[in-house]
């Protein structure tokens, strides 16, 4: 089978905010951020600790019957657990309780209150946990979005996704692999929506996804304390090695007005994005009066057109990643 292009994720020790800012952010890569203080979390975070200070308060969790969890054909159900029960459960391999057997996997995604209208805040929902994790103060508060607590079992992996906003990813427990995409590599990903169809990225139908091998693969893992920067519109894909417990932060590097404001989950596209793939729709529709050479042409002008205005040029990306300046007409983080 044909191999995809490989390369490891950057790994940057003793990253503060000046760094991240100067080193980091402006290349628009990911990159694993070691020495950061994340708080207490790191000693602390046992099973027994969460359990205890999490509390009775009822999660909504996913529960599936394989570790390998596919959103777009729902193999999964929904479940409802104390807190406290359900990281019992998800650090166990074999379960004297369960819904579905005994050897299920269980994924939390923390929700705000009003799962309707208001972002995860660890600091609203568990509050005596957040106490132990520190915001690394890489961002202004105004951009906070959101703060998502994040507890899988072991082998636990989720499907391959884009977000619309930049986020760290903070390891706290356990030892986790990601694989990322670029966004340059989404006509190879086979998208339904925000998410790839290729479930199995390791073991890929290529019958089915014979483009995927195109798309080039960064990878990393992460132990406990580790950071990982994933810049918005990069792909990835999670793997728990063993139990995790880890917190994402997504911040607005966007104008707030660029963002949906009734999007409590911050995963969807920006409100430009979402007219103009409305008007692509729209115009697609319109095709179909046509006969179909009419179609293929019209179809392929179209294309072109798309092309010569989002394509990079080869040459503008690769100086791009070697500067230590913001590129032109990407986003920035306020200056503190």
């Amino acid at each position: 089978m044909e191999l995809q292009e490989r390369e490891a994720v950057r790994v940057i020790t003793e990253v503060d905010r000046d760094v991240f800012l100067r080193d980091v952010y402006p290349l628009r890569r990911p990159a694993v951020l070691r020495g950061v203080c994340l708080g207490p979390c790191l000693q602390k975070w046992t099973v027994d600790y969460l359990a205890e200070k999490g509390g009775c308060r009822e999660v909504k969790i996913h529960v599936s019957t394989v570790p390998q969890m596919d959103f777009l054909h729902k193999n999964f159900v929904y479940r409802t657990l104390p807190f406290n029960e359900f990281v019992k459960r998800a650090s166990e391999t074999k379960h004297a309780d369960f819904f579905l057997c005994e050897d299920e996997s269980y994924y939390l995604r923390s929700l705000g209150e009003d799962v309707r209208k208001e972002p995860a805040d660890l600091r609203k929902q568990f509050p005596d946990l957040a106490q132990d994790f520190h915001v690394p103060p890489f961002f202004e508060a105004d951009q906070f979005f959101s703060s998502v607590f994040r507890i899988s079992s072991q082998a636990l992996q989720l499907w391959t996704h884009y977000d619309v906003m930049d986020n760290l990813l903070a390891q706290v427990t356990g030892r986790k692999r990601v694989v990322l995409y670029s966004p340059r590599d989404a006509l190879h990903l086979y998208l339904s929506g925000d998410k790839s169809e290729v479930l199995d990225i390791d073991n890929p139908d290529l019958t089915l996804f014979p483009d995927f091998v195109k798309a080039k693969r960064y990878e990393c893992v992460l132990e406990p304390g580790d950071l990982l920067f994933i810049p918005a519109l990069w792909f990835h894909n999670t793997l728990a090695l063993q139990f995790g417990v880890g917190v994402n932060v997504f911040w607005r590097h966007l104008p707030a007005d660029s963002y949906d404001r009734k999007d409590p989950y911050g995963n969807k596209d920006p409100v430009a994005a979402g007219r103009a793939l409305q008007a692509l729709e729209r115009a697609l529709h319109a095709l179909d009066e046509l006969p179909v050479d009419y179609r293929d042409f019209y179809g392929r002008r179209m294309i072109h057109r798309i092309q010569k205005r989002t394509v990079y040029d080869n040459t503008t990306e690769t100086n791009a990643q070697d500067s230590d300046t913001l590129v032109p007409g990407r986003p920035s983080i306020k200056p503190g």
